[in-house]
This record gives C-alpha cells, sequence and structure tokens, in this order.
C-alpha cells in the first residue's frame, strides 16, 4: 500500500467516524452501532500494519499492541450501561494502550527537549479535572487517578519527541495526544460530573481524530 492511498482509506475512516456518531443516536443502539464503531480502529490497525514496514519493530510492535488495546477498551465501554464492570474493564484496556504509547514515544524521545512547562501546564489540566470529578467518582477515586497521571504522562511524551522526528510527525502526534486527552475528559465529565450536551459527538470526534492522527503522525516520523 503506497501513502497515495490514504486518501481513500482516510475517508472511509472519518465516514465510519461520522456513521458511529449517527448510529449512537439512534436508541436503542442497533447491530450497526456495534459493528461500526470497532471498525474504526479496525481501520487504523490494518493501515499501520500495511504502511508501518520501514520503522523499527519495538515501534511497530508496541504502536499495535496501542491501538489492539484501545479497540479492546472501544468494545468494552460498548457495554458499560449494563455493567460496571465493563466500564472498569475498558479502563483498564485504555491504560494499557496509553502505557503503549508512552513506550514508542520514549523510544523517539529528544533528551536535550525541555518539558517543565507542559508538564505543568497539563499538571493543572488534569488537576481541574480531577477537582470537578472527585465528588462522583467513589469507589473509583484510585483507579481514575492513576489513569489520569498515565494518560497525562503519554501526552508529555509524546512532547518529548520534539527535536527527534521530523515537524510533521511531531505535530500530529502531540495534537493527537491532547485530543485523546481531551476526550478522555469529556467522557469522564460526562460519567462522572454531569451529562453533558452533544457529549457523544465530541467524545467519539475527538478520539477518532486522535488515534487517525497519532498513528498517521508514527508513520511521518521519518518524512
Amino acid at each position: 500500500m503506497q501513502y497515495k492511498q490514504l486518501i481513500p482509506i482516510s475517508i472511509v475512516y472519518f465516514l465510519m467516524v461520522i456513521n458511529t456518531i449517527i448510529l449512537s443516536y439512534n436508541l436503542p443502539l442497533t447491530t450497526m452501532y456495534y459493528i461500526s464503531k470497532p471498525a474504526i480502529l479496525g481501520i487504523l490497525i490494518f493501515v499501520f500494519a500495511k504502511l508501518s514496514y520501514d520503522l523499527d519493530a519495538k515501534t511497530r510492535l508496541f504502536t499495535v499492541l496501542a491501538l489492539v488495546c484501545s479497540l479492546t477498551g472501544d468494545i468494552l465501554l460498548m457495554y458499560s450501561s449494563t455493567s460496571e464492570l465493563y466500564f472498569i474493564g475498558g479502563l483498564i484496556a485504555f491504560l494499557l494502550a496509553h502505557i503503549m504509547y508512552i513506550i514508542v514515544f520514549l523510544k523517539q524521545r529528544d533528551k536535550h527537549t525541555s518539558v517543565q512547562p507542559i508538564t505543568l501546564i497539563l499538571l493543572l489540566y488534569g488537576a481541574g479535572i480531577f477537582y470537578m470529578l472527585k465528588a462522583g467518582l467513589n469507589t473509583l477515586m484510585i483507579p481514575i487517578i492513576v489513569y489520569m497521571l498515565v494518560i497525562l504522562s503519554m501526552a508529555v511524551t509524546a512532547f518529548m519527541r520534539k527535536g527527534k522526528v521530523s515537524k510533521t510527525s511531531f505535530t500530529m502526534v502531540f495534537l493527537g495526544a491532547i485530543l485523546f486527552l481531551i476526550s478522555d475528559s469529556i467522557l469522564a465529565l460526562n460519567k462522572f460530573y454531569e451529562p453533558m450536551y452533544s457529549s457523544g459527538i465530541t467524545v467519539i470526534l475527538t478520539y477518532g481524530i486522535a488515534q487517525y492522527l497519532i498513528v498517521l503522525g508514527l508513520l511521518k516520523q521519518n518524512a
């Protein structure tokens, strides 16, 4: 597969994202929704597997693992309304996905890049989100704190790639990491703080764009 083939595949990908958003508002959820949502990550796994042949084995392995864990999390969260165990399982799956991404980003880090300013900004952001969430977390407080620290670390390590990879790769991956953080924040606020208008649209859209940017950014790290 050549990079020029990304155009039609990207169109199919975002059509699948839009389709999933539309289907999420058709209650009760239909079988098509349960096919459409996992297909988003399925497309990305296919694209990355086909186009990552020039990347090193470790980057390929842990990126695929991150995507597979994300796919697992997507599937589990689709059933979270039926049992809290599905939500916890999804949380663990995405926690592992972020750890896989951290491993990939650390391998590409520039040791001379200063991370103090971005770390401080992200910690303040995380503290603000946690302040709004804490009253509704109950028994999930510790797991959510751990998850927040890991996803904040994922965003910081994405920033650490600056200067080590191409500018395009850095921008895409870092923006993807920030959008992933925003998507998870909206999801958490909607569940533990108060229902947010059109949260389904923003969560799926930011998540879909985030994963797309991270994958394409990693593919372009040497461009």
